[in-house]
């Protein structure tokens, strides 16, 4: 494909990127409905059902940085294409597992896949709109789309349940992938680097070894417990291990991360922004789900539909957050986004069996616009401050930030309900008169509890005595409680990402020789045109750079794969 015909179908390519990208952002959540199916067919333990979740995010996430580099180096459609066709085997072998066993591996397999089609999907967006105006756009659809995927997984997931098997949440990704594939094959241009770095396979085994042994911990520690041998080992291995990887980057001539890319406070800053976005998204998801399920007693597929309005906010917003930046700055709507998204939060923290789901839903328009305010603007800055060759690499840093921030989510927000959940369980129950393995059962979980309230009467499937209505409403106040005071942590946490934003975010970046946003003159046409301002110092800093370019860049605006090889068939 030529250069020209590439740029003609930009839009059309973006529709097979959002396309490719919803089969990963989907499957983060949509399988979250399916566990109580999966635990009665397969004979899943606990620990089987959390490894089918977590074995997809660790080789997920561990992978990231090296399939950046791998996109970078070998093309990033031909990594996009081996993801999608990686992730559909995964998803048949999956839909038709045998044992838990089985489906572990499977889905950390689906992982490999997912891997190599987030950081190619937007590495191919930067190479193929390189108008500042059409790519900030791009993005902001992109991520939006990002955001509804895990927003409609409970839905749709319910929905599947209700008419099909357990299998049916993995085979949903077939005909996706089955437009996908063909459709990239001939639609996306093959962009590489234009330099092709040398791969660092010792960066690469050393960021895949301190990111899965920090997200393992991080997912083991709410069970575990923070202070116990193997989440301590492996927090141990995991910050040395980064610590050797800084350094490598540091030494080698041919790094797969160039740390000095942190020196950038608009890049350090958007990547802090965009983890803390995912960590309350994720975070917020994992506890309101459950709540609208256990406390208010939504079936899967009703509180699925009760997450539409979130979704469908971020869709609006995250497009239009563009608009908003020309207006008053990448600094004040990233921290603005951040701020809303912790009154969300705090709002959510609110909520009770009395209120319900009347103080979810303002507090999921909330969340939904703070989450599209930040997300776009921040992934823009994060690909901006970047030259254009690392593209894949930067699009790679920005996944690894969303899974590790949903992670930490999911994790501290537990921790921490965990820590209430119980003592008020014990502190409610105390004086019933409950077995000891009633009363654990009771203080382990809200199902626990639920399932011991039916068994008291006598009857194990339904509650129909006054001890089993009690042991009911006192697990459904104490979950009220405990996940307010998971949520009240999370939104202080989001204020801080707000607070990071504010202090180191520019309002106005001047872009960088080679940056992955605009060319040196290009900047100043397009500053015209939007009327976008900018420090008076930015200002001075770009007349110096056009006055030195202004003989190397007299061809028109955005060439489509500008810094990189030509694209290949």
């Amino acid at each position: 494909m030529d250069t020209k015909t590439a740029y003609d179908r930009r839009w059309i390519a973006l529709g097979v990127l959002c396309m490719s990208l919803l089969v990963v952002s989907l499957d983060n959540t949509i399988l979250n409905v399916a566990l109580p199916r999966l635990s009665a067919d397969l004979h899943a333990t606990t620990s089987q059902l959390q490894w089918i979740i977590d074995g997809y995010t660790l080789v997920f996430a561990g992978l990231l940085l090296t399939t950046g580099s791998l996109g970078d180096k070998f093309g990033r459609r031909s990594a996009l294409s081996l993801g999608l066709l990686i992730f559909v085997i995964g998803s048949i072998a999956s839909a038709f597992a045998p044992s838990a066993e089985f489906l572990i591996l499977t889905r950390s397999f689906m992982g490999v896949g997912g891997a190599l089609i987030m950081p190619a999907t937007l590495s191919l967006l930067t190479n193929i709109f390189t108008d500042p105006t059409e790519r900030a756009k791009a993005i902001g659809i992109w991520a939006g789309l990002s955001g509804v995927g895990v927003a409609i997984g409970p839905m749709l997931g319910g929905w599947l349940l209700e008419h099909f098997s357990w299998g049916s949440v993995f085979l949903v990704n077939v005909p996706v992938v089955a437009i996908a594939l063909p459709a990239g094959y001939f639609l996306l241009p093959n962009s590489k680097a234009e330099n092709s770095p040398k791969l660092d396979p010792f960066g690469a085994v050393l960021s895949i070894v301190a990111l899965v042994s920090l997200v393992w911990a991080i997912i083991e520690a709410p069970a575990k417990g923070w202070t116990s041998p193997g989440v301590l080992a492996a927090l141990g291995v995991g910050a040395a291990t980064m610590a050797v990887f800084i350094w490598w980057q540091n030494t080698t001539d041919h790094p797969m991360l160039d740390i000095k890319f942190f020196k950038n406070p608009r890049f350090s800053a958007a990547n802090v922004a965009v983890t803390l976005t995912f960590f309350a998204m994720f975070g917020s998801m994992f506890m309101l789900t459950q709540f609208m399920q256990y406390v208010l007693g939504f079936t899967p597929l009703e509180a699925g539909v009760r997450s539409v309005p979130l979704a469908l906010v971020m869709l609006v917003v995250a497009p239009q957050s563009t608009r908003l930046v020309r207006r008053v700055g990448t600094k004040l709507v990233v921290a603005g986004g951040l701020g809303t998204v912790a009154i969300g939060l705090a709002v959510a923290a609110t909520a009770t069996p009395e209120l319900g789901y009347a103080r979810v839903l303002p507090a999921q328009l909330l969340l939904g616009l703070g989450i599209a305010l930040a997300m776009a603007p921040a992934t823009e800055s994060i690909m901006g401050s970047l030259p254009r060759e690392k593209a894949g690499v930067g699009s790679a840093m920005n996944d690894t930030t969303r899974q590790v921030g949903g992670a930490l989510g999911v994790a501290i927000i537990g921790s921490v309900f965990s820590s209430q959940y119980a003592p008020a369980m014990a502190s409610s129950l105390g004086g019933l008169g409950l077995p000891a393995a009633g009363l654990g059962a009771a203080k382990d979980s809200i199902g626990g509890a639920f399932s011991v309230a039916a068994q008291a009467g006598g009857n194990p499937n339904t509650i129909d005595t006054p001890i089993g209505h009690q042991i009911a409403d006192a697990a459904r106040e104490a979950f009220s409680h405990s996940m307010g005071r998971g949520l009240l942590v999370s939104a202080a946490i989001a204020l801080v990402g707000a607070l990071v934003a504010l202090v180191f975010l520019p309002a106005h970046a001047a872009p960088v020789a080679g940056a992955v946003d605009m060319d040196e003159d290009d900047a100043v046409e397009v500053r015209s045109t939007l009327g976008i301002g900018g420090t008076e110092a930015a200002l001075a800093r770009q007349e110096a750079i056009d006055e030195s370019h202004l003989e190397e860049h007299e061809h028109e605006l955005a060439s489509a794969t500008a810094g990189d090889r030509p694209p290949e068939d």
